[in-house]
């Protein structure tokens, strides 16, 4: 496993994050804690430090059963990433137990240091935007739970690009901890996140950490080979042009020798920018194989190919701006083309 610097900071992180929102049973689905361990386990003897959950996952499990195994081994190895904003526990009378708000946020972040039974997160994400909350509450907030040592790293997840280069932006005229890391759903079947949001996180330094890189397991191609899964029959994810995707994944990865789960996640770590997929798991040889990935490089003509394949139309002005291979400038008052600068 290599080792890489979270964003604009000196955390170095494993190349890829454990996703850890299986741990637990309930809901019907997902791994004991039995099993839980011995993919953390797995995952730690591969090299790998950097773990993913929230406070919502598996209703406080997923965090319970992390804390008991970090507390059994060396807490200041793993980086532990966990998340706030979507209600946790029995908190269905109180109208202040979800949110982005800051009593929301202390709330959560001192339930979530006594489920895992430790002093401080290393990684702190804002889970979801509310579209309610000011972002400067936010960010005075994340930035006095860093300098109460409870945080060390502030991150944020599913929130429009905007608000979040305003955040950064506010964050650093104030002397504020400002966000290492941007959580959205990014693969070959989720490319959408290219025309606003991954642009913004190149340019403010943030490490891009892609949920369901392997979109929900369509990418494995399972579902093509008449396997179950928990993806709904009508999702997009199964759709003809998903379909038409995934078959190109699998044709590489036939060239390969490898699976088409590593072409998948592959293809998010050699995007040129700092990306780090989360991989979940809820039984060993999943992880096992996942782990494979780091040992696999795509060549410029498979990521041609893939990046084909799965192209979007990046709307206006992604396209504008690609119209013709130039730039369009305003001198005098009128539209004059002129060369695009390399």
């Amino acid at each position: 496993m290599q080792y890489k610097l979270l964003g604009r900071s000196g955390l170095k992180v494993s190349e890829l994050c454990l996703g850890t929102m299986g741990f637990g049973t309930e809901g019907g689905w997902g791994a004991d804690k039995e099993t839980s361990m011995a993919i953390m386990d797995e995952f730690a003897n591969a090299g790998g430090n950097f773990i993913d959950t929230a406070n919502i996952y598996k209703f406080g499990t997923s965090e319970k059963i992390i804390g008991e195994y970090i507390n059994n081994h060396d807490r200041d190895y793993f980086v532990l990433a966990s998340k706030y904003t979507l209600r946790d526990g029995e908190q269905f009378t109180n109208p202040n137990a979800a949110g982005n708000s800051r009593k929301n946020m202390m709330r959560s972040v001192e339930q979530s240091l006594k489920r895992l039974n430790t002093e401080f997160l290393d990684v702190f994400y804002l889970h979801i935007w509310d579209d309610i909350t000011p972002i400067d509450e936010v960010l005075r907030g994340l930035d006095d739970l860093v300098r109460q040592g409870k945080i060390n790293y502030i991150a944020i997840s599913d929130t429009p690009a905007w608000v979040v280069s305003k955040g950064n932006t506010l964050a650093e005229l104030m002397g504020w901890s400002q966000f290492v890391a941007l959580q959205v759903e990014y693969s070959l079947l989720q490319r959408t996140p290219e025309r606003e949001l991954i642009p913004m996180a190149k340019h403010f330094g943030m490490t891009v950490t892609p949920w369901a890189p392997l979109a929900g397991g369509a990418l494995t191609g399972k579902y093509l080979r008449g396997e179950q899964g928990r993806i709904k029959p009508q999702s997009n994810r199964l759709d003809e042009n998903s379909e038409r995707i995934t078959r190109v994944v699998m044709a590489i990865a036939d060239e390969l020798s490898v699976s088409p789960a590593h072409v998948a996640l592959k293809w998010t770590m050699q995007q040129g920018f700092s990306c780090t997929p989360i991989v979940g798991a809820t039984k060993v040889d999943q992880l096992k194989d996942n782990l494979k990935t780091i040992d696999v490089t795509l060549t410029e003509d498979h990521m041609k190919r893939l990046d084909e394949a799965s192209a979007i139309k990046l709307g206006f002005p992604g396209d504008f701006f690609k119209e013709d291979g130039v730039k369009l400038s305003v001198f005098g008052g009128f539209y004059d083309k002129v060369e695009k600068r390399k």
